[in-house]
C-alpha cells in the first residue's frame, strides 16, 4: 500500500507542536512528509525542510508558494496540517478547501463563530475533510470510555468532569516573555486566552466521551495576575444537550500542576476517571462495588480501543501516539473516499469542523457570561440552533 502525500505549515524549528505531528503523521507509514511551508521567514523555513529531508522544490517559503506549488502537480499531497499561529488558520485552511485539499488544522479552527460556520459549510460544499486537531482525544483509553459510555456501561450519564490547569504562566514577571504574552493579548488571542487554549481542549474530550453537546454555559472568569487583559482562570458550569451537567475548571496559575487534562464522567450505574499525564490507566468504579483499574492493552477492551493501542501492556504511550491515532483516521478516511467504500467505523473519530465550530461558539460564550458575572448562555453556533 502506498503512503500518502502529506504536507504541512508551520510546525518549525523550535516549534512546541511541530515535532509531535511529524511524528504521529509518520508513525504507522501511512504518510510521507512530501511538502512544507515550516516558518514565517521564508528561508529558514525552506532551510529547516530541507533538513527534515523534503526535497528543495517542494520545501517552501510560505503558504501561498506551496498552495500554488501543490496545486499543479499530479502526486500532490492528499492533506495538509495548519499548525501556524491562531489568527491565521482560517485563511490558510479557507483556501486549502477550495483547492481541494483535505485540512488538519490546529485548534482553535478559526477566530470567530462566523468564519467557524464559513469553514463547516465549505468543507461540506468542496467534499474534502477539515478535522481539527483535539489530538487528546486519540487516546486509547479516551476511546474506551466512550465506547463504554456508547453501550451503557454507565446507564444515563448524571455528570461530566472536565479540568485543563496547569501552573505555566503563574510568573508575573513573565509577562513580557513573548511565548507567554501574545496568550493574553486580545489583538492576537480573540476574545478568550486560557479557555481557548486549554479549556476548549477539556470541553471537546467531554462531549467526545459522553456523546452529548454544550447547550448552555455559565462561566465565572478572572485575570489573576492583573496586568493581563484576558483570563488565566475559568470555571464554568454546563448543561449538555442530552440531560447531562458539567463542571469545567481551567486554569494557567495553578501551580503545581504540570499538563491538567482530566476526565471523570458519573452515570447512573458508575463513574470512571482519567487523566493526560497517566494514559494507560483508566479508573472504573461500578455502583456497589470496588474501584477497578483498566489498563490499556489488556484483553476485552472495546475495539475502538484495541484500534489505537500500540504497544504491549504495561508499557508507556504518550501524546505522539494519540496524534498518530488522529493521523491514521484520516488516512483511513482519505483512502475510503479515493476507493469510494465506506471507511472503518473505528476510524471515524476524529475531531471534524462541526467540532471546532461548537468550541468556538463555547468561547464566545464562556466570555459573554464572565463578563455577565456568570449569566447563563447559549453556548451553540446559530447554525446548530
Amino acid at each position: 500500500m502506498s503512503k500518502l502525500n502529506w504536507g504541512m505549515i508551520g510546525g518549525g524549528e523550535g516549534s512546541q507542536i511541530g515535532p509531535a505531528h511529524r511524528l504521529g503523521a509518520g508513525l504507522d507509514g501511512l504518510f510521507a512528509f512530501t511538502a512544507g511551508a515550516l516558518d514565517h521567514r521564508p528561508d529558514e523555513g525552506r532551510a529547516y525542510g530541507q533538513r527534515l529531508g523534503l526535497a528543495a522544490d517542494r520545501s517552501y517559503g510560505d503558504w501561498r508558494e506551496m498552495l500554488e506549488g501543490e496545486t499543479g502537480r499530479e502526486d500532490r499531497i492528499d492533506l495538509v496540517t495548519v499548525a501556524t499561529p491562531n489568527a491565521t488558520h482560517f485563511e490558510i485552511t479557507r483556501a486549502y478547501l477550495m483547492a481541494g485539499f483535505h485540512v488538519l488544522c490546529e485548534k482553535p479552527m478559526t477566530m470567530t463563530v462566523a468564519e467557524g460556520e464559513e469553514i463547516v459549510g465549505l468543507a461540506r460544499e468542496t467534499g474534502r475533510i477539515c478535522a481539527v486537531n483535539y489530538g487528546y482525544t486519540g487516546y486509547s483509553l479516551v476511546r474506551h470510555m466512550r465506547a463504554m459510555v456508547a453501550r451503557g456501561d454507565l446507564g444515563a450519564i448524571r455528570l461530566v468532569k472536565a479540568e485543563f490547569a496547569h501552573g505555566h504562566h503563574a510568573d508575573a514577571a513573565d509577562a513580557d516573555n513573548p511565548r507567554v504574552r501574545w496568550r493574553y493579548d486580545p489583538a492576537q488571542a480573540g476574545v478568550s486566552a486560557q479557555f481557548a487554549d486549554c479549556g476548549i481542549h477539556a470541553l471537546h474530550m467531554a462531549s467526545f466521551v459522553i456523546g452529548q453537546q454544550a447547550e448552555s454555559l455559565s462561566a465565572d472568569t478572572v485575570s489573576c495576575i492583573a496586568s493581563r487583559q484576558l483570563e488565566d482562570d475559568a470555571m464554568v458550569n454546563l448543561r449538555f444537550d442530552g440531560g447531562a451537567v458539567g463542571r469545567l475548571w481551567t486554569s494557567s496559575i495553578a501551580i503545581g500542576r504540570q499538563h491538567g487534562l482530566t476526565l471523570q464522567v458519573f452515570g447512573e450505574k458508575g463513574g470512571l476517571r482519567w487523566s493526560q499525564e497517566q494514559p494507560n490507566q483508566l479508573y472504573w468504579m461500578p455502583v456497589g462495588q470496588n474501584l477497578q483499574t483498566i489498563e490499556r492493552g489488556q484483553a476485552g477492551l472495546s475495539p475502538e480501543a484495541d484500534r489505537t493501542s500500540r504497544v504491549t501492556v504495561g508499557h508507556a504511550e504518550g501524546m505522539p501516539l494519540a496524534f498518530a491515532n488522529i493521523y491514521a483516521d484520516l488516512a483511513e478516511a482519505i483512502r475510503a473516499r479515493k476507493e469510494n467504500r465506506d471507511p472503518d467505523p473505528a476510524a471515524t473519530l476524529y475531531p471534524r469542523a462541526e467540532d471546532g465550530l461548537r468550541s468556538m461558539a463555547a468561547v464566545f460564550a464562556v466570555a459573554e457570561s464572565g463578563k455577565a458575572q456568570g449569566a447563563w448562555t447559549d453556548a451553540r453556533p446559530p447554525m446548530f440552533r
